[in-house]
């Protein structure tokens, strides 16, 4: 429920910033109401977006911790008891053909990782279908390099046009294996906006795709304008010699992800 009326300060840091370098009136308003429209969703306690998402989950559960009962049936129950009694928009259906709807947004996607310690973190990524439809991957040649990643992302976020609700973020995953990129393009969402790639040759990276995107002239919410994107934040994994994937993971400007830790 946090996730679904309270957007993440580095979003909405981004957004004001956006506002501030945008140069075309039409684009400056629509980030003017963009921010106008958080406030009141955070005051209210109402859903930033209709679309209240898939709710995806991370989990680092901490090699110390012993968990008494099923933690995926905790996390469901969770959702379900959010998408309830928040009149959150439950979105899921039981089956992808012949639909019906389960009525609470259940079954939650759930990753997990094992790390030191005697915690567990939780993250939440409600996500939207719109932005979700935008995303891609590429199994490229290992000839295509840093600027056939570059190439393929800036080309699919040109493709999506105003279809995810710019101002955007996006999520790139490079190398592992068909799904490993995918999953790293999603998870690369989560890092903030206001921190940087760790890996110098990466922030480069991102730079250069995010002033590539902003150059498109999309803009917020596709009507013209410098700020399309907000981030770019790329995940690296080894790869095979042989291979050479990448996936781009789209969000719209309502970007929510909360974490707590136990």
């Amino acid at each position: 429920m946090d996730a679904a009326y309270d957007l993440s300060p580095d979003v909405e840091n981004a957004l004001k910033k956006a506002m501030d370098r945008e140069i075309s009136p039409t684009g400056k308003e629509i980030l003017r109401q963009i921010l106008e429209n958080a406030k009141i969703s955070r005051n209210e306690q109402v859903p930033i977006c209709q679309d209240t998402g898939f709710s995806v989950f991370f989990v680092d559960i901490g090699d110390q911790v012993m968990v008494d009962g099923n933690i995926n049936d905790a996390i469901n129950k969770g959702v379900s008891q959010a998408y309830v009694d928040g009149y959150l928009r439950k979105s899921v259906l039981k089956d992808p053909i012949r639909g019906g709807n389960t009525g609470d947004n259940t079954p939650a996607i759930i990753y997990y990782d094992f790390v030191p310690g005697d915690k567990i973190k939780i993250v939440t990524l409600p996500k939207g279908g719109g932005s979700e439809n935008m995303s891609g991957i590429k199994m490229g040649r290992p000839a295509d390099g840093a600027e056939g990643i570059i190439n393929f992302v800036v080309q699919r976020v040109s493709e999506a046009g105003p279809n995810p609700c710019p101002p955007i973020v996006v999520g790139v995953g490079i190398g592992g294996t068909f799904e490993r990129c995918a999953l790293n393009a999603k998870k690369a969402l989560l890092r903030s906006l206001d921190e940087p790639n760790p890996d110098p040759f990466y922030a480069d990276m991102e730079k250069t795709i995010l002033e590539k995107i902003n150059n498109s002239g999309i803009g917020p919410q596709g009507l013209g304008g410098t700020m399309t994107c907000l981030g770019v934040n790329i995940i690296a994994f080894p790869r095979h010699i042989a291979s050479f994937p990448a996936a781009i993971n789209i969000e719209c400007h309502a970007h929510r992800h909360k974490e707590v830790i136990i």
